[in-house]
């Protein structure tokens, strides 16, 4: 009976022993804590100090196993999911006092360095996400209200990174005071009131397009110009074809042909150098429209940008300024001009030039020719060329007295001559004299006329007659 007593008192201790073994391992399990990986566990109460001494008033832990000291510590976990926070500002003052609108979108979490959990753990433990993303929003506008401030619009405007740096840098170092971090930022959109950034954006598109206008004007003043060449060289080599193919028909129509040939390419010559000066003339005058189109432009957007800054104490001062600007863009408009009516009457003198020295070089190619044909005499040469003027010659002394009248004729006839001619024949025959007769004119130029045409008579004694009455003619 006693060894059944002390069995069964041995077995309900053992069991207790059990039950309070079981319960101590279930209550040690309980109070484990596992951190996932999108959470930090804080762990408050009786904490470890830090390494200098100072007391902490949280664990963080982000990933791992903490154990919970049951009655003497407790806990709580942190969201680590990204908050997006649509910040629209509005009118917010810029450096040059111009109010601008910045509609942007912000991403901020908790940060999971140390330092910062810490803050976190202090600050934001126990808010809703809500909560959260309204404290982080009231920093965000303060601190690119502040950013704004110090820029001008172009900054802004154009250097985005710059902007956005300077935004990162700010809003992230007073985030982290509560235990934020900046994941990202993207600014959708800038406007102002005053239309100051679309005059700028018209100011780029302007100067985008005047290049390209520009650019459009060059080349087809070198595919205008390599068209004329090559025309050029199509008549020119077309006209000494022709010349080489007529050269062999006969000899009268030789130099027919040559000067036909030497016109042709004159003419070609003059053509392609007027074609290609007029052409140069029109691309450069387009080209002083671009740059003083250009200058009006800048002139322009200085002259807005210097009313948008201005007050009422330098009002005077920026009306001067523009007055000043644009009498120097006029100026540079009429020397621009100028210098390109210059060019164009020089390109022109210099063509006439050119073709005029080209007709005296072809007659004088033209002439060597005639010489060489002649035998090497250049008097015989000289000699062809008068002989094709001759029938002119003659047409100019039968035209100085073709048209000649007279009013009046007073003969005093004394009857026939020993020539048989009476006084009134040789009047007619002494005015007809004194105009240079065909051979006095071969003579002078040391050729003789033709034995067909007639030659000189001797001359011939005159006899006197007896003086008898005047007869009068009318």
């Amino acid at each position: 009976m006693i060894f059944r007593f002390l069995n069964a008192d041995v077995t309900g201790l053992i069991i207790a022993l059990v039950v309070i073994i079981v319960m101590v391992l279930v209550f040690v399990v309980t109070r484990i804590r596992k951190c996932p990986s999108d959470k930090i566990l804080v762990v408050y109460g009786k904490v470890s100090k830090n390494k200098d001494g100072s007391e902490r008033s949280a664990d963080c832990i982000h990933g791992g196993v903490k154990f919970v000291i049951p009655f003497f510590q407790s806990y709580q976990y942190l969201d680590l999911t990204p908050l997006s926070i649509s910040v629209d500002l509005t009118k917010a003052l810029s450096r040059q006092n111009i109010r601008i609108d910045v509609p942007s979108r912000f991403t901020v979490g908790i940060s999971t360095e140390p330092a910062v959990m810490q803050n976190a753990a202090e600050r934001i433990l126990g808010l809703q996400l809500d909560e959260i993303q309204e404290l982080a929003k009231d920093i965000i506008f303060g601190q690119l209200r502040l950013v704004i401030a110090t820029m001008d619009i172009e900054e802004i405007n154009t250097n985005r990174d710059k902007f956005l740096e300077a935004v990162s840098d700010n809003v992230e170092t007073e985030l982290k005071k509560i235990g934020l971090r900046l994941i990202n930022v993207n600014v959708t959109d800038i406007n102002d009131e005053s239309g100051y950034i679309d005059a700028l954006g018209k100011e780029a598109a302007a100067k985008a397009i005047n290049e390209a206008k520009k650019s459009v004007a060059e080349k087809n003043r070198d595919g205008s110009i390599g068209e004329a060449e090559a025309l050029r060289d199509q008549r020119i080599s077309v006209a000494i074809a022709n010349a080489l193919a007529i050269e062999g028909e006969n000899n009268s129509k030789a130099e027919i042909s040559k000067s036909d040939a030497s016109r042709r390419e004159v003419e070609a010559e003059s053509l392609r150098r007027a074609t290609a000066a007029e052409k140069i003339a029109s691309a450069k005058a387009l080209e002083e429209a671009y740059v003083a189109e250009k200058a009006a432009e800048i002139a322009r957007a200085t002259r807005e940008k210097a009313s948008l800054e201005a007050d009422v104490i330098v009002k005077t001062e920026i009306e001067k300024q523009q007055k000043v600007i644009q009498a120097e863009a006029e100026a540079e408009q009429i020397r621009r001009k100028a210098r390109g009516e210059a060019d164009s009457i020089f390109a022109k003198m210099e063509a006439e030039a050119r073709g005029t020295l080209e007709i005296l070089s072809k007659q004088a190619e033209g002439f060597q020719e005639l010489v060489k044909a002649s035998g090497q005499n250049p008097s015989a040469a000289i000699q062809y060329l008068i002989a094709q003027k001759l029938e002119t010659l003659v047409g100019i002394q039968v035209e100085a007295i073709k048209n000649l009248k007279f009013d009046n004729i007073t003969v005093w006839d004394s009857g026939m001559n020993a020539d048989g001619k009476t006084q009134t024949a040789n009047f007619a025959s002494g005015l007809m004299k004194s105009i240079p007769p065909l051979n006095d004119l071969f003579k002078m130029t040391g050729m003789e006329i033709p034995s067909f045409l007639g030659k000189d008579k001797p001359e011939e004694k005159v006899v006197e007659k007896k003086e008898e009455k005047p007869v009068v003619e009318k």
